[in-house]
Formats: structure tokens, sequence, C-alpha cells
């Protein structure tokens, strides 16, 4: 029997809440669908999203280890970059490289090491 997969959510640690805020809404232009806590002392979980990519943030302790690294296969990363670029943002400044495996990448670090490299497979007319 098979089965079809419809998405895969990744759930990333979090630290810190408003370096969290700033880096993933305010720098990489995701949106809060979500927020839940247990009661106003528990730790925060919270669902983001932008252009179909869909992530979970955690501050509960056993939610993920923080510097996991995620591959987001896109299209557009010369586009995304731009956008990344024209925000300035003091904490980053990532550039696109080619691998040698027939995709450009440009990779960024959230505030508690988690790597997220977005990846554009090189098409070629051959």
């Amino acid at each position: 029997m098979s089965f079809t997969v419809t998405r895969v959510i990744p759930t990333l640690r979090m630290f810190d809440i408003a370096k969290t805020r700033e880096f993933y809404l305010d720098y990489l232009g995701f949106v809060v669908d979500f927020e839940h806590r247990f009661h106003d002392n528990a730790p925060l979980y919270m669902g983001i999203s932008r252009d179909g990519l869909v992530l979970h943030l955690s501050e509960h302790h056993g939610d993920g280890s923080p510097g996991v690294h995620i591959t987001i296969e896109i299209t557009g990363v010369n586009e995304l970059h731009r956008e990344l670029q024209a925000k300035n943002y003091r904490f980053m400044n990532p550039g696109i490289s080619e691998t040698e495996w027939g995709t450009r990448d440009m990779g960024v670090i959230d505030p508690v090491g988690n790597r997220l490299t977005f990846s554009e497979r090189i098409t070629t007319n051959s």
C-alpha cells in the first residue's frame, strides 16, 4: 500500500520571540498563521507561512534542536535575494552560490542557528 505526502511542516526551535519575529516576519516576510500557549506563562508555539511554505516555531523544550538545516526548493531565488538585500537587515547578508549538483542556493541563519537554504534547480537547454 502506498501513501501520498501532502505537506511536510518542519518545527524549528526558538528562544527569543522578539528576535524570531524580526527574522521570520520582518526580514523573510512570513505571516503568523496561529499562536498557541497552554497558559500565559507557557512556551509559545507559532505557525508561520509564506508563498506556500509553512513552518512551525516552538519554545517548547522537546520541539526541535537548535542548529538544524532545512532545504527549501523554490523558483525565483534571484528575486528572493533581491528582496532580502533591499531590507538591509544588519544580521544577515546572504549571497547565492552555484553547487556542483546543479542548484543555485541562498542560505540564511535564524537567531538560534537554524539554517534555511533556499535552493533553485538550474535548468539547462541541452
